[in-house]
């Protein structure tokens, strides 16, 4: 059964045989995070824990920053449009070109099948734009990146050669630090990448304002996936643990982008915000239920989105891009929500 679509400018109704198909949807998904636990090699980041797996010099303390987050792609053969909308993903990563950011976040999932190498081609093809304007792009691993097997991380590891083999790492962007984790190996209170992302956590340096965590699995989700896909998941819990453990001594002022959830979610809990960015073009979940804690209250489905990010002048300020209507006869975008972040100043 395939989800109705309507148009972004009416409030759906949800008749039970949606409901049916939602909630296949995501129980379809939740055996991915079963999978992703799997011990899997993991390249160490870093002789040194406590300093950034990697700095782009190109970007200055201070210098202002337009980027882009987003993930949830599938790219794969556009003839095929189950499980992935191939107009609306080639579409999306035109558009965010077109604002010419000098980073983008991936939030994970961006093949279809990561042991493919034609659906890294496929991805390769789609986002040549984004080569033409000398991006910067930091990913996640997602499920489908590991999807069969090693070769899939293989895959990975060539189509970002930026990261240098880590399969989690720490990256400085002039005032900002991004830690891209690593959600598809084991991760327990001894691991190594645990004990990794609390020592970086501990030695955030200096000169950050913002810190960006890139993690494709939710932290934080609505009631619905609570339920239906039990998500967040324990690794997932764990790692919010800890991270909220830390803000309390932190100057930097933390988001952390997430993906899996093919829909759009914000949340802010204990002083750190978190985002769901998951609709770059795969199917997408409706989200039936949007519970008080979720900042983001439309309902309208669905809901391929990417968000805009400019850090200026000590500020952290988030746009959320909406498709408009994916069966449009010409794409467009609206924004949806936004969100700002103020640093706080060196010293205190």
């Amino acid at each position: 059964m395939s989800l109705h679509r309507p148009r972004a400018s009416h409030r759906p109704a949800f008749p039970a045989c949606h409901l049916l198909a939602f909630v296949a949807l995501l129980l379809a998904a939740a055996p991915c995070l079963i999978a992703a636990q799997q011990a899997d090699p993991v390249t160490e980041p870093s002789p040194d824990a406590t300093t950034p797996t990697l700095t782009f010099p190109q970007f200055k303390p201070g210098q202002s920053l337009h980027m882009v987050a987003y993930g949830d792609m599938r790219f794969t053969n556009p003839s095929r449009t189950t499980g992935t909308n191939p107009r609306v993903r080639k579409w999306l990563a035109a558009r965010v070109a077109e604002g010419k950011p000098s980073v983008i976040m991936l939030t994970g999932d961006m093949p279809y099948f990561g042991a493919r190498t034609a659906d890294w081609d496929v991805y390769q093809t789609e986002t040549a734009p984004w080569r033409s304007i000398n991006a910067l792009v930091l990913p996640t691993i997602g499920n489908h990146e590991t999807y069969g097997g090693h070769q899939g991380i293989v895959n990975y590891m060539d189509a970002y050669p930026q990261i240098k083999g880590n399969r989690y790492y720490s990256a400085i962007v002039g005032n900002l630090e991004v830690i891209s984790l690593d959600g598809t190996s084991m991760i327990s209170p001894s691991s190594d990448q645990v004990v990794w992302f609390k020592n970086q956590l501990e030695h955030i340096p200096h000169q950050i304002d913002f810190l960006a965590i890139l993690f494709h699995f939710p932290l934080v989700a609505d009631w619905q996936s609570q339920v239906f896909a039990r998500l967040p998941d324990k690794a997932s819990i764990l790692m919010r643990d800890i991270l909220e453990a830390h803000v309390p001594h932190m100057r930097a002022k933390v988001v952390v982008f997430s993906g899996h959830i093919h829909n759009y979610e914000r949340f802010e809990r204990n002083g750190v915000e978190y985002v769901v960015t998951g609709g770059g073009g795969a199917e997408p979940y409706p989200i039936l239920f949007r519970g008080s804690q979720d900042l983001y209250t439309d309902r309208g489905f669905p809901v391929y989105n990417y968000l805009t990010i400019d850090v200026v002048n000590r500020t952290f300020h988030a746009v959320m891009w909406k498709v408009k209507d994916p069966d449009a006869p010409s794409l467009s975008v609206e924004a949806k929500d936004q969100f700002t972040l103020t640093a706080t100043p060196p010293g205190k």
